[in-house]
């Protein structure tokens, strides 16, 4: 009896925390993509609003194709975003892409051939650089920007998760 009183008691908890506001979410609600994520700016200029529609104040904008971004909320065509130094506001969907990239937060930072302080530089990019990404293991990802391709240390990136893994 007390096996069937504990799964009544947490599935009305569970119902009770989907609709509580302080309760975070993992996926977002409209694409069921996970939350916080990042995306790119596919335009070359794009206006982060207060609130999600047309009608709401333009705070912010973006005038940085390929931008890494990260969307923090959805609400219909709409999802809030915010660059690395946290500020944002709502796009449109359209404005951005699921192409990854990242800004080089180290001045000087050194591209390797293979994820090895030991291998061959091919390339140093400038604090500030976008470049695209590609795999990722625990601690470094590969790059591409202008024309040079190699592996930088993830700790030295944003717009990538820490504990992300891409093939």
């Amino acid at each position: 009896m007390t096996k069937y009183l504990l799964a009544a008691l947490a599935g009305a908890l569970s119902l009770a925390c989907m609709g509580t506001p302080g309760i975070a979410r993992d996926t977002g609600p409209v694409t069921n993509l996970p939350l916080p994520r990042f995306v790119s700016m596919k335009a070359s200029e794009g206006n982060a609003r207060r609130g999600p529609s047309l009608t709401h104040r333009i705070d912010w904008v973006f005038k940085q194709r390929d931008m890494p971004l990260q969307i923090t909320a959805e609400h219909g065509h709409w999802r809030r975003v915010e660059d690395r130094e946290g500020q944002g506001g709502w796009v449109h969907y359209s404005l951005l892409s699921g192409v990854r990239t990242v800004i080089v937060e180290k001045d000087m930072l050194s591209l390797h051939m293979r994820p090895d302080v030991e291998t061959p530089v091919t390339a140093a990019l400038e604090a500030g650089v976008i470049a695209r990404l590609g795999k990722c293991d625990l601690e470094w990802c590969q790059l591409k920007s202008g024309g040079y391709r190699g592996w930088a240390p993830k700790s030295r990136l944003w717009g990538v998760k820490p504990d992300e893994v891409r093939d």
